[in-house]
């Protein structure tokens, strides 16, 4: 305990002490965060460097514990193979972020770097061996591996949009994984996680509202790759029945994130990494929250969820099903709160655009296989005629080997209509018509009279000759008209 405590003060210290140093000295290179006046609101430019004191601090701390008689020196150097194998990962995707924050990479190169990090971070260690209790082979621990940690970059990447938001996220993540390690046993997870919670202690001072140092790339891409690796050794050792979604409610808020960016701008036929203002600190700043309120009432959120994560690990384990259950319905309300336009509209969409467009579909099916299966002409006029009366047509009239059939409508035959007229052999045709009130389903106009298009003329010619077998042709023309269209009902044919 003295050492986690002295790890934490002396990354914290260090961190206070190196951010001015940082911020200044990206003042002086030019590497700041200039306002847009869109998605980036602050007042001035704002150096963007924040995760280079964070490193070095988390860095040094472990070298001053190493130079201390304290006996977790002497566990770090046993691990030291493990710990030297993740140093580059981790400076790889370090310095991804911060020739990003320098240079301005595009989203496929930053996304190449963070895929190599991952892929190295795998080789040297970090992976999933198991899902709740059950062994998972190579094929698919390699690109879940890969995948979560890519993911967590990104999400505290994207969240970094509000003073202080992805630091104060980060350390109660961290705070979290922290407790998850003692709670297990794990010396060396709550080893690596006591500094980086010192850092972030530290660097939230000057990362608060109002910021004088902004995370960057650098910094929410470190500190994105490292609690995504935390969290895969967290869910190796969480409850049975919890497993992965431990460490991933500890991450939710900016998990949340990341999903709901991808979703939104996929409805929305916007490019996947393109910016906008519809991140979750965006909604609440457009509810009229401050961003310091903003970045409080999600620090709250942060909490609530990392003791959701924590509570199956002091509790029954037969409970973590409902801990998993209770906060999916949680976060289902919260996102419904937030009243995103890209899923009310697809929510309006499936319900009353694509249940009646299915519908309709379905008795398109229906008259196709009546129509196959009809023997006489009547059989297809009446399956033509049920499929307009479902499809909410006001009037069809048809004229099918000669005979003529037709619909009375109930409604007016004055104001506005259209029609759509499908002419066939022979002289024969399909005529739809449409009164004042719209169809139901207009978009299927098109597959109805294309479905009669392609199977009324063989049928209508396979049948006439069958008939003229039977009986000479007859050249007069008969008429059959359903009365009322509301209550249909076929007469008799008589000569024309």
């Amino acid at each position: 305990m003295y050492s986690l405590c002295f790890l934490a003060i002396a990354s914290c210290v260090l961190c206070l002490l190196l951010t001015p140093l940082a911020r200044d000295w990206s003042a002086r290179l030019g590497l700041v965060d200039r306002p847009d006046r869109r998605r980036k609101t602050h007042p001035d430019a704002t150096p963007r460097t924040g995760g280079v004191p964070i490193l070095v601090s988390y860095i040094a701390s472990y070298a001053m514990l190493l130079l201390s008689p304290l006996r977790a020196g002497a566990v770090i150097q046993g691990n030291m193979g493990a710990i030297t194998a993740l140093l580059p990962p981790v400076g790889l995707v370090f310095s991804t972020g911060l020739i990003d924050d320098w240079l301005s990479l595009k989203p496929w190169q930053k996304l190449l770097g963070q895929l190599a990090a991952a892929a190295w971070a795998y080789e040297a260690g970090v992976r999933f061996v198991s899902l709740a209790g059950h062994p998972l082979p190579p094929w698919c621990s390699c690109p879940m591996t890969i995948a979560w940690l890519i993911v967590c970059c990104n999400a505290f990447n994207l969240i970094d949009g509000v003073d202080g938001l992805a630091t104060g996220v980060g350390l109660a993540a961290t705070l979290t994984t922290l407790i998850a390690a003692l709670l297990h046993g794990d010396v060396m997870l709550a080893l690596a996680t006591a500094p980086l919670a010192g850092c972030l202690i530290g660097f939230l001072r000057y990362n608060f509202n109002p910021a004088s140092i902004f995370l960057g790339d650098s910094g929410s891409l470190l500190i994105g790759f490292l609690l995504g690796s935390y969290g895969i050794i967290w869910s190796q050792q969480a409850a049975p029945g919890l497993g992965f979604a431990a460490p991933a409610m500890a991450l939710a808020l900016p998990l949340l994130e990341v999903c709901l960016s991808v979703v939104r701008r996929f409805l929305a036929s916007e490019p996947i990494f393109g910016g906008d203002r519809g991140h979750i600190h965006h909604r609440l700043l457009d509810f009229g929250f401050t961003p310091r309120r903003v970045a409080l009432l999600l620090y709250g959120v942060c909490t609530v969820a990392a003791v959701l994560s924590l509570l199956p690990s002091v509790v029954r384990q037969q409970y973590a099903g409902v801990v998993v259950v209770a906060f999916g319905l949680a976060t289902w309300l919260g996102v419904h709160c937030l009243r995103y336009v890209e899923f009310e509209a697809a929510s309006r969409f499936v319900w009353n655009r694509l249940r009646p467009m299915l519908r309709g579909h379905v008795q398109l099916e229906r008259l196709e296989r009546s129509l196959r299966s009809a023997s006489t002409i009547g059989l297809c006029w009446d399956a033509v005629e049920d499929a307009a009366r479902s499809l909410g047509y006001s009037e069809v009239n048809a004229r099918l080997a000669g005979t003529r059939y037709s619909t009375t409508s109930a409604s007016a035959r004055n104001g506005t209509y259209w029609q759509m007229r499908l002419n066939l052999p022979g002289n024969d045709y399909v005529n739809i018509t449409q009164r004042d009130e719209a169809a139901r389903n207009p978009i299927l106009v098109i597959p109805f009279v294309e479905l009669l298009s392609r199977i009324l003329p063989a049928k209508l010619e396979s049948m006439q000759i069958q008939w003229s077998a039977v009986e000479p042709q007859n050249s007069s023309t008969t008429s059959v008209m359903s009365s009322d269209w509301a209550t249909p009902s076929v007469n008799p044919a008589t000569p024309s």
